[in-house]
């Protein structure tokens, strides 16, 4: 009898060692499937303002420079491609006659900027100096109609 019990012990400790294991390795499988969705944001215009002016420009002397800053109002950054400074008018404080012809855009020179595209963080980026200058040009006419006047300028970023 003694053998039979030590027999027994031992195949009842090894059932039980293998029905432990199996319930600690026993699993079901299964699937699903779901749906979701995204959505992308989109640009926030960005804000140009000059910074400073251009004063005191004569026939023929030294150019002015035109300095801007770009404000990228967006939590995010937003990629410019490149500024563009236009002149978009020149208004005349003298009178326009015969003796002295009118003071337009192209009595004045303008050199666009550099390095003015590229990965905006948020918040404000100033270009000074930007590269773009504005110069009055020495023509060989009575530039008389140019004294005094205002040159309104565009710049535009995109």
């Amino acid at each position: 009898m003694r053998t039979s019990t030590k027999i027994t012990a031992a195949v009842g400790g090894a059932a039980l060692t293998v029905a432990t294991a199996g319930a600690a390795y026993a699993y079901w499988t299964t699937s699903g499937s779901g749906t979701g969705s995204a959505t992308s944001g989109t640009s926030t215009a960005v804000t140009v303002a000059q910074v400073g002016s251009v004063t005191g420009l004569v026939p023929g002397g030294p150019a002015g420079a035109v300095n801007f800053s770009i404000t990228n109002p967006a939590s995010f950054n937003q990629y410019i491609t490149g500024v563009v400074v236009a002149i978009t008018g020149v208004t005349s404080s003298g009178t326009i006659d015969a003796a002295h012809p009118a003071c337009t855009a192209s009595d004045y020179t303008l050199v666009q900027p550099t390095a003015t595209y590229g990965d905006l963080t948020p918040g404000l980026h100033s270009y000074s100096p930007s590269g773009s200058t504005l110069a009055l040009l020495n023509t060989a006419a009575n530039q008389d109609n140019c004294k005094n006047n205002t040159v309104s300028l565009s710049i535009t970023a995109s």
